[in-house]
């Protein structure tokens, strides 16, 4: 599996939790950490450990191997790492605080209309 077609299985796995304000970054050319990062929000703590739990489970179904999962002790920002995708799941304001997009502005949006729902 490539890291487009794991990108999209850890976007759908996030949507299909209800997660808010999902965007996927194309960091390939400014990183040496991934291909991809995903970031995605959610409104409390019980919601983002479900989201990440959701993406973790989703991503074993499908061979993709969790190399590691932080923050899930208090669940204000869990990063979900599968090597070539990084995915961070955030509480509202934690990720308004870090501003992940302005931090990797310098790369380009994934168009991933087609794997969420509105």
């Amino acid at each position: 599996m490539n890291s487009k077609e794991k990108l999209e299985v850890l976007v759908k796995a996030g949507d299909s939790k209800r997660a808010h304000n999902i965007v996927a970054l194309d960091v390939h050319e400014v990183s040496l950490m991934a291909d991809y990062f995903v970031i995605m929000d959610a409104a409390s703590n019980r919601q983002v450990k479900s989201i990440s739990e959701e993406i973790a489970d989703k991503a074993e179904e499908a061979g993709i191997n969790v190399k590691a999962v932080e923050g899930k002790d208090t669940a204000k920002w869990i990063l979900l790492d599968m090597g070539d995708v990084i995915v961070h799941v955030f509480q509202e304001d934690e990720r308004e605080y870090y501003n992940l997009e302005k931090l990797w502005s310098d790369a380009d949006y994934v168009d991933i209309d087609s794997w969420v729902n509105d």
